[in-house]
């Protein structure tokens, strides 16, 4: 059994997630970001961890990319071309809209108050925004990011656009909410949500 660390309303969610859409057994404990037991896994205090045969993984995406890699599920086989667009897509998602994302919520929350500037946030959102339509153009056909199978990608992108929301991001390119509600509607997702 796996046991992933991090509360629900972070990057853990993605890796609850992915259990879900896996169907993998595990225990899922809500610790806030540099609570005790999280500094005790990772000393950045950052999560989620993931516990596998007794080994903390850290880092979201490096965790969704073992678990798929693991189970042989929402990844391509790595050295081919399918996995090297797979990885270049998550590289994508991860400079141009999950760093962005993370900056406006370091000047929002995370900094010390007197470090925070909130200016940023308007370079951010248009950044975000161009973004977008770089995306639309680099989606495949459906109806996943990259075609017809889901992939980590696709649960970086959802949690992504979520967030998004969540800070007052306006989703801007209609076929980008049209993908965001589809992948809403997962029972996986649901049940990651309730988590």
């Amino acid at each position: 059994m796996y046991r992933v660390i991090g509360s629900g309303n972070s990057r853990a969610r993605r890796v609850l997630w992915l259990m879900e859409e896996l169907g993998l057994d595990y225990e899922h404990v809500p610790a806030l970001p540099r609570s005790e037991d999280v500094v005790a896994l990772n000393p950045a205090g950052k999560v989620p961890v993931l516990i596998a045969d007794g080994v903390p993984i850290l880092d979201s995406t490096a965790i969704l990319t073992f678990l798929a890699d693991r189970h042989g599920q929402m990844t391509q086989q790595a050295g081919t071309i399918a996995r090297a667009i797979q990885d270049s897509m998550t590289q994508f998602l991860l400079d141009e809209f999950d760093s962005a994302l993370w900056m406006a919520a370091r000047h929002s929350f995370v900094l010390p108050e007197e470090l925070r500037q909130s200016a940023i946030k308007d370079s951010l959102k248009w950044e975000f925004t161009r973004s977008q339509e770089v995306l639309v153009g680099r989606m495949g056909p459906g109806p996943f990011l990259l075609g017809p199978d889901m992939t980590v990608p696709d649960i970086i992108l959802t949690h992504c656009g979520d967030w998004a929301e969540a800070a007052h991001f306006p989703i801007t390119q209609p076929r980008l909410a049209e993908y965001l509600a589809r992948m809403r509607t997962r029972p996986a997702y649901r049940r990651a949500q309730a988590a």
